[in-house]
C-alpha cells in the first residue's frame, strides 16, 4: 500500500506547470517523458474593444457622410440695372430712372440655409435665410418727389450731388433647385434656379451734395413708393465656394398706381461660407 502511495506522490510532482517564455497563453504540462502543450484561444489584440484605434474600439468615430451642403450661405455682391416691362433701360419718357449700375450696388448677406436632398447629393432643393442690401443710384441730380398718388422725379438745379441713392434692406427667403456634380461641395460645380422671395424691412434716400463750396450730407427715411414685397427669379452656379448669380425682379420695384412698371436686374458675384 506505501508502495503505491509512493508511486502516485512521485507522478503527482512529476507534472510540472510552466507558461512558454514570451507568450502567457501556452501552458506545457508534462508527465515523464509526455508532454501536454495547451494553447489558450485569447482576443486577438485586433479585436479587443480597450485598444484606442483598433477595429471594435467603443466611440470609434464613424466614416463620415458629406453634408447636405447648399449654396447659399455667404455673401453676394453686385449691381443692379433698371429695367421697364419690355426689358428696356432706356427710359426715354421718363429719364430720371435711367440709373447708374455701377455705382448701384447690391450686398447679400446670407446667414442660414438647408438643403433637402432628392437624388443624393447631386439634385436638391435648397432653402435659407438672408438679408439684401440694394441702392439704386440717380443719375443728373434728379430728386424723388412722392405724393399720395405719384411717385416722380425733378432735377435739383442748386445743388450737385456726389452721392443721390435710394437704399433699402430686404429679408430674403430663397427656394431654388440646385444641382451638383459632387458629393465633396468643395470639388464640386453647381447650378441651381428658383426664386427669392423678400420683405422690405427699411428704406431711406441718402446723398451727399454741395451747395456754395460747403459738403452737406442727408438721410431721409421713407417708403419712396417701395413695394413691400420682392420676388426675384433667381440662377446661380460655380465651382466650391465661388459663383456668379443674376436675379431678374417678377414684381414692380415701385407701386404701379404712382409710377410705371420698373424691373430690377441684379448680377454679381458670391462666396459660400
Amino acid at each position: 500500500m506505501n508502495k503505491l502511495f509512493t508511486l502516485i506522490s512521485i507522478g503527482l510532482v512529476s507534472v510540472a506547470y510552466s507558461q512558454e517564455e514570451g507568450d502567457p497563453d501556452t501552458t506545457r504540462l508534462n508527465f515523464g517523458n509526455t508532454e501536454i502543450i495547451i494553447v489558450e484561444k485569447g482576443k486577438d489584440k485586433d479585436d479587443d474593444p480597450s485598444e484606442p484605434g483598433e477595429v471594435g474600439e467603443i466611440g470609434e468615430p464613424k466614416e463620415e457622410k458629406p453634408k447636405k451642403e447648399a449654396h447659399w450661405a455667404g455673401v453676394d455682391f453686385g449691381f443692379t440695372m433698371l429695367m421697364d416691362g419690355n426689358l428696356d433701360n432706356s427710359f426715354t419718357n421718363h429719364p430720371y430712372w435711367k440709373n447708374d449700375p455701377a455705382r448701384s450696388q447690391s450686398w447679400g448677406l446670407n446667414v442660414f440655409e438647408h438643403k433637402f436632398n432628392i437624388a443624393k447629393h447631386y439634385v436638391g432643393v435648397t432653402t435659407g435665410l438672408g438679408f439684401n442690401f440694394s441702392s439704386v443710384a440717380f443719375r443728373d441730380d434728379y430728386l424723388l418727389s412722392e405724393t399720395a398718388d405719384t411717385l416722380t422725379a425733378f432735377v435739383d438745379s442748386v445743388n450737385t450731388y456726389s452721392k443721390n441713392k435710394l437704399k433699402a434692406t430686404y429679408l430674403t427667403i430663397p427656394l431654388l433647385l440646385e444641382f451638383n456634380t459632387n458629393a465633396d461641395a468643395s470639388k464640386s460645380f453647381y447650378l441651381s434656379a428658383g426664386v427669392i422671395g423678400g420683405v422690405r424691412l427699411t428704406s431711406k434716400v441718402k446723398r451727399i451734395g454741395e451747395f456754395e463750396g460747403k459738403e452737406f450730407r442727408q438721410k431721409d427715411k421713407g417708403v419712396y413708393g417701395l413695394n413691400s414685397f420682392k420676388l426675384d427669379a433667381a440662377v446661380r452656379l460655380g465651382y466650391s465656394n465661388w459663383g456668379l448669380y443674376a436675379n431678374y425682379s417678377l414684381l414692380p420695384l415701385f407701386d404701379t398706381q404712382k409710377t410705371i412698371e420698373i424691373y430690377p436686374l441684379t448680377f454679381g458675384l458670391s462666396y459660400n461660407f
